[in-house]
């Protein structure tokens, strides 16, 4: 049986996270300007600062990332851990890829005291709410914007 690495991003995994960051936008159809795609690449190869991020490995392949931010919060003494993105290539999908990603950052938001680790999917995303389920509680909240 083949195992997920799951790893911090470098430098050799651009064309892998790039191809992987197209299909995520376009999961979501969303378009994303190049500039803020070179701008979260460079963040996270540098691991200079936020977003923070890992990319999983599969029989040697980068087959799926997650991007993640820490925010002071109003109502709890540590950070928040939000997670912006999570993708796993659709051929991977199954193989515990989403669940290994999400474990990391749950792994690294405890070593930073989070008081909570949150994200947010479209209503939608049923597929990727079955395991959401497994992993954590919905929330009540509902999400406005301008």
């Amino acid at each position: 049986m083949s195992t997920i690495e799951i790893r911090r991003v470098t430098e050799a995994d651009e064309q892998d996270w790039r191809l992987l960051w197209r299909g995520y936008n376009e999961f979501y159809q969303r378009d994303v300007e190049s500039r803020t795609t070179n701008r979260v690449w460079d963040a996270l190869k540098g691991q200079t600062g936020e977003p923070f991020g890992f990319v999983a490995e599969h029989d040697g392949k980068v087959v799926g990332f997650t991007h993640y931010f820490y925010l002071c919060s109003t109502s709890d003494w540590g950070p928040r851990c939000y997670m912006q993105d999570l993708f796993a290539d659709p051929s991977v999908r199954g193989l515990g890829v989403g669940r290994a990603l999400i474990e990391a950052v749950y792994a690294d938001a405890d070593k930073h005291g989070a008081a909570q680790t949150y994200w947010l999917t479209t209503a939608s995303n049923k597929t990727a709410q079955k395991l959401y389920d497994r992993v954590a509680s919905m929330t009540d909240f509902v999400k406005y914007r301008r």
